[in-house]
C-alpha cells in the first residue's frame, strides 16, 4: 500500500499564492506518477497537475498553466504544488493522488491522500 498525506491548504486573497504538499510512504516504488486534483461541491473531479517522480515529465490543465508549478523532493518522498496567483475559482478541495500512468484519467489513480481545502477569496 502507498499512505498519500496532503497538506497546506488554506484561505488566501485572490492574487495570493499557496504551496500544496504530498507526503507518500509505504510502497512508493509502486507508483511513479503523482497527480493533483481538485473538487467543488455538486461537480466532478478535476485533473490539476501531475509530475513523474523523477521530474522528467509534468502535465498541467489548461486552467492553472502558467500560475501553478508542481515539483519532487524524492529524499523525502514529497511532492510540492506551488500556486501562483490564484483566483476564485481555484477554490476547491485539492486531492494528491498517485498512480503508475502519465495520464489525466482518474481511471488510471491507485491512491488518495485525504484532501486539503484552498479557497481563495475575492
Amino acid at each position: 500500500q502507498v499512505q498519500l498525506v496532503d497538506s497546506g491548504g488554506g484561505l488566501v486573497q485572490a492574487g495570493g499564492s499557496l504551496r500544496l504538499s504530498c507526503a507518500a510512504s509505504g510502497r512508493t516504488w509502486r507508483t511513479t506518477v503523482i497527480s493533483w486534483f481538485r473538487q467543488v461541491p455538486g461537480k466532478e473531479r478535476e485533473f490539476v497537475a501531475q509530475t513523474t517522480w523523477n521530474g522528467d515529465h509534468s502535465n498541467y490543465a489548461d486552467s492553472v498553466k502558467g500560475r501553478f508549478g508542481i515539483s519532487v523532493d524524492n529524499g523525502k518522498n514529497t511532492m510540492y504544488l506551488q500556486m501562483n496567483n490564484l483566483i476564485p475559482e481555484d477554490t476547491a478541495l485539492y486531492y494528491c493522488a498517485a498512480g503508475s500512468t502519465l495520464s489525466s484519467e482518474e481511471r488510471h489513480i491507485n491512491y488518495w491522500g485525504q484532501g486539503t481545502q484552498v479557497t481563495v477569496s475575492s
